[in-house]
């Protein structure tokens, strides 16, 4: 269960680069004018000479980031999920992911929780757009201290690397002393009954709603599939082996994201009943972060309708 603090993922990476900034001198950041909101302004300051503010110019962020790389560096490039890579595609692409440039796209304000910003920065789509593209690595860690664990992980791999973080407080469920790896999907909850997959702070809801299904003596297993691309096949097809029931969670577009991913992997090795949970081919609009999961049908109210439907219908 998730203890009583809250706080933000972005807020650990500002924290866990600044750290890491210390004894790898080859990590640079690129920025588009978004700074303080992507929370590199405290490396910035400290570390002026390695730090490189390109203004709003997504597309020249990743061309930039790219020739860094290319001189041996480890780039962090920090936007909005919303811009980037949602602005800068094509740089995303070429410059870096068909380059294989040591990059990493590291993106906040993700999903519905942007909240009264509205549709025009709700980034939906991006699991969607950075997934697809070969030789990037695409993660969406958990919560606070899954960012930190995540960031120090990806700064010791060469590969690109799309990491999407949000801008919201979200609850702390893992702990310093929980695993990580890439490409590896944790087990929050052991259940028998039913199969939930999902990734980021939404993952909460789902917590929740297992708790509420104890009253009917249905057991939830909750994985974390933090690593959306490579996909934790294994461990997936594990679980489902023995629930035999599958639901996704995420707060993206149903279309092209986790779930997605997933039932690529599930049709072909273990086909089993499934219900996608995520924004359903629809734009957002401003509104505070729960009201909108509950309008766009991601909290914990419908999923555990959903799960209720799915264990009736056997």
């Amino acid at each position: 269960m998730p203890n009583k603090e809250y706080k933000s993922t972005r807020d650990a990476y500002g924290e866990a680069l600044l750290n890491l900034a210390k004894n790898n001198k080859n990590i640079v950041v690129v920025s588009a004018d978004l700074a303080e909101s992507t929370r590199v302004q405290n490396f910035a300051k400290k570390y002026p000479e390695r730090f490189f503010e390109v203004g709003v110019a997504e597309q020249n962020m990743l061309g930039v980031a790219s020739g860094l790389s290319l001189a041996g560096k480890t780039v962090f490039a920090s936007s909005f999920a919303v811009f980037s890579p949602g602005r800068n595609w094509d740089q995303l692409r070429i410059s870096v992911c068909y380059s294989q440039a040591n990059v990493k796209i590291v993106s906040t304000h993700a999903g519905l929780s942007v909240g009264e910003d509205g549709a025009s920065h709700q980034a939906l789509e991006d699991i969607a757009i950075t997934r697809v593209l070969p030789n990037i690595i695409v993660i969406s860690p958990l919560d606070y201290e899954e960012t930190k664990k995540a960031v120090a992980a990806i700064s010791k791999i060469k590969n690109p690397v799309y990491l999407r973080l949000h801008r919201q407080n979200s609850a702390q469920i893992t702990e310093q002393k929980s695993p990580f790896q890439i490409g590896k999907a944790n087990i929050l909850q052991a259940g028998k009954d039913i199969t939930l997959v999902g990734c980021g702070p939404i993952l909460n809801e789902a917590i929740i709603t297992a708790q509420n299904l104890k009253n009917k003596k249905i057991s939830v297993e909750i994985i974390n599939c933090h690593t959306i691309k490579p996909l934790d096949q294994k461990t997936i097809l594990k679980s489902l082996q023995k629930t035999k029931k599958l639901i996704t969670l995420e707060e993206h577009q149903i279309a092209g994201g986790l779930g997605s991913a997933i039932l690529e992997q599930v049709a072909s090795h273990y086909p089993v009943p499934v219900k996608m949970i995520g924004v359903q081919d629809s734009f957002g609009e401003s509104g505070k972060p729960e009201e909108l999961w509950h309008k766009y049908k991601i909290d914990n109210h419908y999923i555990f309708q959903e799960i209720i439907k799915m264990i009736k219908n056997k």
